[in-house]
């Protein structure tokens, strides 16, 4: 059976619900969609957005209001559904949802933002190794891994479209490149690149300079599986046409 996955960085659930979201999740109904930066708790939430029709959906927000936090919606219940990471200084900011379908355990993660300051930087390359040691776990315990989400990097030149000009800016530094190269090399394969080694694609595009129009972009928004699972991998592609954020989507497809 094939399943469609679909990860958004919605920079805010609201704001794309104001925007035409029910429609567009209407017009594609996957099986799976995680969202990121949703800057909202479930409570905030109106009803029909909280709650859609024919999908199991599932919030973590973050202490700080309007700030970061991820969802899930699914077709199929999984159980269990984790929040945690198990480091209160990262489970404070809603970055984590990792649900279990029994054929997949899904990752969708919110990874930080490193801009800001040094510290936020330092922060940012910790969670990075918090992560890849949680998730190693699970690759190691046999089972299947889909990792989705805004990672807030991108790995190679190809993957910006001002590669010199950014080296020295957390997105882009060789620090986070070389992490990324480390994760790959734990087993885990970047699906877009899969079917894709082409510049010009990209998920994020500065909303401040008609960058999106330009195609003046980042691709910091990734679908991963581990190798145990690289065989059910059908397609991956960047549904870069969908607007309402400053990212677009990013969607996978999956035999199970």
């Amino acid at each position: 059976m094939i399943k469609t996955l679909i990860s958004w960085n919605v920079n805010g659930i609201r704001a794309i619900y104001r925007k035409g979201f029910l429609d567009w999740f209407g017009s594609v109904r996957p099986d799976i969609l995680t969202l990121q930066e949703i800057k909202a708790e479930e409570s905030q939430l109106p009803a029909e957005l909280a709650r859609i029709d024919g999908y199991y959906s599932y919030f973590s927000s973050a202490e700080r209001k309007g700030y970061s936090g991820v969802a899930l919606y699914s077709r199929v219940k999984p159980f269990p559904v984790e929040r945690r990471l198990g480091i209160e200084k990262y489970d404070t900011e809603g970055r984590v949802l990792i649900a279990d379908y029994d054929d997949f355990v899904l990752f969708n993660i919110y990874f930080p933002n490193g801009q800001m300051s040094e510290e936020r930087l330092r922060y940012k390359l910790e969670f990075y190794d918090v992560f890849l040691e949680y998730v190693d776990r699970i690759n190691d315990a046999g089972r299947n891994i889909v990792i989705c989400g805004d990672v807030n990097t991108a790995h190679t030149e190809i993957d910006l479209s001002h590669p010199k000009a950014n080296s020295t800016i957390s997105g882009f530094l060789p620090e986070e490149r070389a992490w990324i190269d480390k994760f790959l090399s734990h087993g885990y394969y970047d699906t877009f690149r899969l079917f894709n080694n082409e510049p010009g694609n990209y998920t994020w595009w500065s909303p401040l300079t008609r960058a999106r129009e330009r195609n003046i972009g980042w691709r910091i928004d990734y679908f991963f599986v581990n190798k145990r699972f690289f065989g059910n991998v059908r397609s991956a592609s960047i549904l870069a046409e969908v607007q309402g954020s400053d990212h677009c989507p990013v969607a996978l497809q999956i035999e199970v």
